[in-house]
């Protein structure tokens, strides 16, 4: 007997939505992967079936990124919280780096490094709210800097640098959650590239690291904890110790998913499309406003107000009766926030912003 299933229009900022198409292939795999006669989350690690599943997801990701042979591809538990502290204890050399502070998380990135070494605020967006990216054309990088470090998209402010920084010739350590796999991405202009995948990528419990060969070397902080050492996860093709492998898993499907929809070119042109319907229509708005600089807005995420908390209040509690959830805004900004991560259809941007265009003529 089949199900029918009430999805809603999921604009979490993450965890966020999967493509449909993945999910429903994971579930009829659920109980007997390919013959196997076990689920994925059920089966050993070191098996032969699970480490086709590893290594096909790595080459697709490969692949839709273009990854050099000189760079690894990590996939850690941990979330990116957990690499605030790993970068520093793994490439802080002459305990100095440099951090451009665009937003909650590069601010604690930026905190955590100071636990380390001395962390170098060369830049911040801090004075309006995180709610535009610094000129970082001519930084004060010191010249022992270790690395130069960039949230490169703000989940919670809605920024994205769209020029990365001139780091004078320093490594670039970008954290890309939140616009990981939304466009297509040079990956030899950064050091270290990495993402916690519950935005964009899969289900919470991966982060997937980039990290070129040479940052790799057994020169860690002393004290760097064994499993915090990116040379012993990179010795060991990830399987050092049991991975988060269903995690592992569902981002292997989100990867051939993206092959099939034609790749990152292709899917930047969906998320762009989604993102001009949005923010086309907060331009002409009479209520709703967008609170990000025009230039330095996000493809994946959309903060907007009303101007009136009451009014804000009001539109959250009926899009959520209305089937538009995980609209409510981060509390240091207020308001709401779309999230339209790939797997986010048009349809649903579209049927936002008819409700929003409602909701004004109803409360305008």
């Amino acid at each position: 007997m089949s199900k029918e299933y009430n999805r809603v229009y999921n604009f979490s900022a993450g965890p966020a939505v999967l493509p449909e198409e993945v999910l429903k292939e994971a579930a009829t795999e659920m109980l007997d992967y390919e013959g196997s006669g076990m689920s994925v989350m059920e089966m050993s690690h070191r098996s032969k079936v699970y480490d086709k599943i590893i290594k096909d997801a790595e080459a697709d990701l490969r692949e839709l990124m273009n990854i050099p042979d000189n760079y690894k591809v990590l996939f850690l538990q941990g979330g990116a919280s957990q690499q605030f502290a790993m970068i520093p204890m793994n490439l802080m050399k002459n305990r100095k780096a440099a951090y451009i502070v665009t937003g909650q998380w590069a601010k604690k990135a930026f905190q955590e490094a100071k636990i380390y070494g001395e962390a170098i605020e060369v830049a911040s967006s801090a004075d309006k709210t995180f709610s535009y990216i610094p000129d970082c054309s001519d930084l004060p990088i010191p010249e022992d800097a270790d690395y130069v470090y960039i949230c490169e998209n703000n989940t919670i402010y809605g920024t994205k640098f769209k020029t990365l920084p001139d780091t004078k010739g320093h490594t670039l350590v970008a954290d890309v959650s939140s616009c990981f796999l939304s466009e297509p991405v040079d990956v030899t202009k950064y050091g270290v590239i990495y993402g916690g995948v519950q935005k964009n990528v899969g289900p919470a419990g991966v982060v997937i690291v980039i990290i070129r060969e040479d940052l790799i070397t057994e020169d860690t902080l002393p004290g760097t904890p064994t499993m915090l050492k990116y040379k012993i996860h990179a010795d060991a093709d990830s399987l050092y110790n049991t991975p988060p492998a269903y995690g592992i898993y569902i981002c292997g499907k989100v990867f051939k998913w993206l092959k099939k929809m034609g790749g990152l070119s292709a899917i930047k042109e969906h998320n762009e499309k989604k993102a001009k319907i949005l923010y086309d229509f907060l331009d002409e708005s009479a209520l709703f406003k967008g609170t990000v600089r025009k230039e330095d807005r996000s493809l994946m995420n959309v903060p907007f107000v009303t101007g009136s908390k009451e009014l804000d209040e009001k539109f959250v509690k009926e899009a959520t009766a209305a089937g538009f959830v995980n609209l409510k805004g981060h509390r240091t900004v207020g308001g709401m926030r779309a999230s339209i991560y790939n797997a986010m259809p048009v349809e649903g941007v579209l049927k936002l912003v008819d409700f929003m265009r409602e909701f004004e003529k109803n409360n305008g």
